[in-house]
């Protein structure tokens, strides 16, 4: 959608006023909710963004198509949030995904749902739902101030009182406010802004901060072979994660490589488990099974027939080109032990077997997982037992709110961890007691 003049002139306009009844610190997915909501219900509100503009990394998620929630049943939507499900609960029965779709519906983006229960705005561009929720932000009245570094929460008593910030010019100033939200983000993609602001200003007034790392990230492969295998985008492959050679995870779905690692949807779901693991330092795999719909037994009918309609002098090149991508031709050759330029007719029937193992189970060692830079959600984050799930609001400091990936969230990939924001946000906005 086309903003007018006048909004944007009202967005970037540093207003007079140094006392509001809530400063709403980081202008993301949580942040521009909560603002929003609460000036809403007439409150005036200050939003107070460190980037030059808002939303940053909402108009870039979803390779900049934004998928802001998903469609599943509530039942079953709970049960792809990670960590601390139970606290999270009360904030998704408040402001469903259900309601998330109504509310930007009935603020002019139009939605449609794809393939998983996704959900996109219908233009396919991310900036719309950005766009949409500031100027929901300014249509309500909040004053929003871009450039502009929070420096502390200023606290009296075990209260809130305000912030100290530094604006656009350098300057060193104060603003006071009774409520402060929390809204800063994680540290993942930190080109945003989201640089881990909001864990400094939680335990600097006494909250425990849960171990933060990459969720949603790229996976590190030593797999021999990896080099030739950058760009490679498998399709409905099935997937196995081992930890120490115990299974406990399997997907079916894309699988890509690139200079990052394993990635893909397949590799980002199975890579919560696999970040932890690695930093416990146990052993990660991933085997993956190029040729899901057909068993062993299958396969190898499969492979008879194919060298039976192929010349003996054929090379073992292009009956793998009968099977896999081009790119994977070499790197099976190499795993099979059988070089791509000799003789398809000297395969013998132990190589054969080999081949059906190893596309029905390729391994890749897992070594280590793509920065922060890379992740599409931050774990860890301000311990949510020191929340309070019906309010967002601090149990240490009153009139201190969290919401968003600065708490200790996180969920699988698919719209799941935009939901987080959005009713966190939602419920933090209430500015409920």
């Amino acid at each position: 959608m086309e903003r007018t003049n006048e909004v944007a002139k009202a967005e970037m306009e540093a207003t007079s006023p140094t006392t509001y009844d809530v400063i709403v610190i980081g202008a993301g997915a949580a942040g521009l909710m909560a603002a929003g909501t609460a000036a809403a219900q007439g409150r005036s509100v200050l939003l107070v963004e460190k980037m030059e503009k808002a939303g940053r990394k909402i108009r870039i998620t979803g390779k900049g198509r934004c998928n802001l929630t998903n469609a599943r049943p509530v039942e079953e939507f709970i049960e792809k949030v990670r960590t601390n499900q139970e606290f999270f609960s009360v904030a998704f029965a408040e402001f469903n995904n259900r309601a998330t779709v109504k509310f930007f519906e009935r603020i002019g983006v139009k939605l449609e749902t794809e393939r998983g229960e996704r959900v996109f705005p219908k233009s396919g561009k991310a900036w719309d739902i950005a766009n949409a929720l500031v100027d929901y932000c300014v249509d309500k009245g909040v004053k929003i101030m871009y450039k502009t570094q929070v420096t502390a929460i200023e606290t009296l008593g075990g209260r809130v009182t305000g912030i100290r910030y530094r604006n656009a010019r350098g300057f060193e100033r104060r603003c006071e406010a009774p409520r402060v939200i929390v809204a800063t983000g994680g540290v993942s993609y930190p080109s945003t802004g989201s640089t881990g602001d909001g864990y400094d200003f939680a335990a600097s007034v006494g909250h425990t901060i849960e171990p933060v790392r990459p969720s949603l990230t790229p996976l590190v492969t030593s797999h021999p072979q990896r080099e030739y295998l950058h760009g490679l985008l498998l399709k409905n492959v099935g997937a196995k994660l081992y930890i120490d050679n115990e299974l406990v995870q399997e997907e079916f779905g894309e699988l890509g490589f690139s200079e990052r690692g394993i990635e893909g949807a397949v590799a980002l779901r199975m890579s919560r488990d696999a970040v932890d693991a690695i930093i416990d330092e146990k052993r990660v795999k991933i085997v993956v099974d190029l040729k899901p719909a057909l068993d062993e037994a299958t396969l190898l009918a499969r492979i008879d027939r194919e060298i039976a309609d192929m010349q003996s002098s054929e090379f073992f090149s292009e009956l793998l080109r009968k099977l896999v991508p081009k790119q994977l031709v070499v790197p099976l050759a190499k795993e099979v032990d059988f070089h791509s330029k000799t003789y398809v007719g000297k395969l013998t029937e132990a190589e054969k077997l080999r081949l059906v193992k190893i596309l029905k189970g390729m391994v890749f060692p897992i070594t280590d997982y793509a920065p922060f830079q890379y992740a599409i959600v931050t774990a860890g984050g301000v311990a949510c037992d020191e929340v309070n799930r019906y309010t967002m609001e601090s149990l240490k400091v009153a009139g201190l709110y969290f919401a968003g990936e600065v708490l200790d969230i996180d969920a699988q990939t698919g719209g799941y961890n935009m939901q987080i924001a959005f009713s966190t946000g939602r419920l933090a906005g209430q500015l409920k007691k």
